[in-house]
């Protein structure tokens, strides 16, 4: 009788999982929906963290300033992936302050964290276990994810995590030949024949790190506008990711974000002049890089930030105002000086 109560149970826990695997969760109630989406509609105010190997440079490459984005330097200087990976033998940002950063997100009146766990350059900024190129193999040891999503729990704080649907240093992808300067050789990076596959296994391997190790609220990708990314495979990533944690909000750029809008949208830079029939959240800068760069000092003042945040909440999104540490890990002091000012007119 016992052994058949054990069968039951094996069996019984089988055809659980094989349940699980199947529910469709692009097409859940819209009652489900809103419930997992509440907190997100509620909290408005976010904060974006840019941070890699790229922080160290400030947007400077053998004493050449580029422009664009500091985290584009790759790209923009057409450095080759074996030269940047020589980054990590410096990269040590022992100021990196997760609570003090938690703590003025949280005074700014902001209520999640959204941090770059791996950038375009393939960079990661956990230990994991399935590449070497990440802050393992770095002088600087400390688990930086942990650090900040404890910091997060400690405030108050939703804990997000950024992923980059291309790498530049996977060995599945290759600087594109065809392409017409940085934009077309890195940023239309070309997808190796045959490699695909191995690639999304590498990348649902890494994802689950995030959502086990670090419990991720948000999956905030990027990186969907390359050609060898599609609905499909878009749909399916979504798919897997909340099968590890239905819970969980997913960006649109998971898959095409001309045409996938959930679980948000993603506006750049700007924001739409008039209200959204889906949930959506604007990302800006507080100067013009997402990235730290030395040479960019146009800082937003807290009334333009602050308007904004208002103007893009009365038209039912959420801000995601970006910080950039340089490469010791420090906040730029104009960054922490906006956030406060705006974080009192927000109290008043």
């Amino acid at each position: 009788m016992k052994r058949v109560a054990i069968v039951f149970l094996i069996v019984f826990s089988f055809l659980s999982i094989q349940a699980q695997e199947k529910i469709d969760y692009l097409t859940e109630s819209t009652k489900d929906y809103e419930k997992r989406m509440q907190w997100f509609s509620e909290a408005k105010y976010g904060m974006f963290i840019h941070f890699g190997l790229y922080s160290q440079l400030g947007g400077v490459w053998k004493d050449k300033s580029y422009d664009g984005y500091a985290e584009w330097i790759q790209s923009n200087a057409d450095i080759t992936a074996q030269e940047y990976a020589m980054l990590t033998a410096t990269f040590n940002p022992k100021d990196f302050d997760a609570d003090f950063i938690a703590k003025t997100a949280k005074q700014a009146g902001m209520k999640y964290i959204v941090i770059t766990t791996k950038h375009h350059e393939g960079f990661c900024l956990w230990d994991s276990q399935y590449t070497t190129f990440d802050v393992g193999s770095t002088p600087f040891k400390r688990d930086i994810l942990k650090e900040l999503s404890i910091a997060c729990r400690k405030y108050g704080l939703k804990f997000g995590t950024y992923y980059s649907i291309i790498d530049w240093h996977h060995p599945s992808q290759e600087r594109n030949i065809d392409g017409n300067k940085p934009w077309g050789w890195w940023g239309q990076i070309r997808m190796k024949f045959g490699k695909k596959k191995e690639y999304i296994t590498y990348m649902k391997s890494q994802i689950k790190e995030l959502i086990d190790n670090y419990d991720s609220d948000i999956l905030w990708f990027d990186g969907d506008w390359v050609e060898w990314w599609n609905l499909e495979v878009g749909a399916d990533l979504y798919q897997y990711i909340r099968t590890l944690k239905p819970s969980i909000i997913i960006n649109n750029r998971v898959s095409k974000r001309a045409v996938f809008k959930k679980d948000f949208g993603t506006p750049e830079q700007e924001h739409p002049e008039d209200k959204l029939k889906h949930y959506w959240e604007a990302c800006y800068t507080m100067n013009h890089s997402w990235g730290f760069k030395t040479s960019d000092t146009d800082w937003k003042n807290a009334e333009v930030v602050y308007n904004k945040l208002k103007d893009i909440n009365n038209k039912g999104g959420n801000l995601l105002l970006n910080i950039g540490p340089d490469g010791n890990g420090n906040v730029p002091k104009q960054s922490v000086e906006i956030l406060l000012k705006v974080g009192e007119m927000l109290k008043k």
